[in-house]
């Protein structure tokens, strides 16, 4: 997946730092599973338990399309500042277009707007990609994701009480969805 699909320059206040959103490629995988990984300790932005490793997530771009379910990274001076995917919500027919997201900073980012950049590229692509819904999984608990899906228009779409269990801790899980 070297083929660059999406490449745009934005401009974030106050530092007027120079953003470009770019397909992923196995190169970035270090990164990608870097940020991930910091994820997963904090309990807060993916079910995953236990870090991952490079061999296990080998083929993680594999699963993708630029054309169809883009992983893309986003850039800060040539530094993966965060990622973001979407894929297939549910096999069946019925929901193919429909898309979960899946969006993730890392932490020396954040507070900056790489969410929020990646997320608007997203809505704004749906329709070139044939994706009429965007639907985000997102921890109860995870209040600044869910404060950030609402600012761009994402509805709570359903609730699952209880059905994670981090830790010693039982979690609700918040579907948070956008027809685009």
């Amino acid at each position: 997946m070297s083929a660059v699909a999406v490449e745009h320059r934005r401009s974030v206040a106050p530092a007027a730092e120079e953003m470009r959103i770019r397909d992923a490629m196995d190169s970035d995988l270090p990164a990608i599973i870097k940020i991930y990984n910091a994820a997963i300790v904090t309990r807060v932005a993916t079910a995953q338990l236990e870090p991952v490793t490079l061999e296990q997530r080998r083929n993680w771009l594999k699963e993708h399309s630029p054309d169809r379910h883009p992983f893309w990274i986003l850039e800060i001076d040539r530094q993966i500042a965060g990622w973001l995917t979407l894929k297939p919500f549910l096999p069946r027919g019925a929901y193919r277009g429909a898309a979960e997201v899946s969006v993730y900073v890392d932490e020396k980012f954040r507070r900056r707007g790489i969410a929020r950049a990646l997320l608007e590229e997203a809505i704004m692509r749906a329709p070139s990609l044939k994706i009429h819904a965007i639907v985000g999984l997102i921890f109860a608990h995870n209040e600044p994701s869910l404060k950030l899906f609402e600012e761009l228009g994402f509805e709570k779409w359903g609730l699952l009480p209880r059905i994670a269990r981090l830790d010693e801790n039982e979690r609700d899980l918040t579907v948070m969805g956008r027809h685009v």
